[in-house]
């Protein structure tokens, strides 16, 4: 275990909290208000059971961090709630429930390359490419001679997954999301 203050807590650590229990930060956020003391607020799971709990600590408050080695895995498919990955140098397989992917699920393709954190070799948490290639299905109809202005529109992605995109883009038009909001980055360049 290794302390580290408050402030310096990211997304996909590991603390033990005050009840000895770990948990994986689920989202973490700083808060410098103009008069007041700094304060950090942590969305975390615990790990034995997948409760998720919210807790608001001093910026400087002292924490305990849990050593997590992080292996490359690749998404083999899914089976049930499960999703099943394998280490491509043991070809050992990994299921994750589907709680630990989380809202990740839609972003998951055959053979994608994944970095799961683990925890005595029990897996704890998953990190998918912050970018992937997708097709639009679904949209308006490109307006001829429109360019790239501030303006977005709906879009539905080949994963199911709705997010928007500039005017130019229609349907067919294969594009770079991010995993983390499903946000359009630019159009792919295949």
């Amino acid at each position: 275990m290794v302390k580290v203050i408050a402030s310096g807590v990211r997304k996909g650590n590991v603390i033990e909290h005050e009840d000895g229990k770990l948990y994986v930060v689920l989202k973490a956020e700083s808060m410098h208000p103009g008069k007041g003391t700094p304060t950090t607020t942590i969305d975390m799971r615990r790990i034995s059971d997948g409760v998720k709990t919210v807790v608001r600590y001093k910026t400087t408050d002292n924490m305990e961090r849990a050593f997590v080695e992080t292996v490359m895995h690749t998404y083999l498919y899914q089976d049930g709630d499960n999703y099943v990955f394998m280490n491509p140098t043991s070809f050992e397989q990994v299921p994750l429930t589907a709680d630990m992917v989380g809202d990740f699920a839609p972003f998951l393709q055959e053979g994608m390359e994944c970095q799961i954190a683990l925890f005595n070799d029990g897996p704890i948490s998953i990190e998918l490419p912050q970018r992937i290639t997708l097709e639009i299905t679904e949209t308006e109809p490109a307006i001829k001679n429109q360019t790239a202005s501030s303006s977005f529109k709906p879009a539905m992605l080949s994963n199911g997954v709705r997010t928007m995109v500039p005017p130019h883009i229609g349907v067919g038009t294969r594009i770079v999301v991010d995993t983390s909001d499903a946000s359009y980055v630019e159009r792919a360049k295949d």
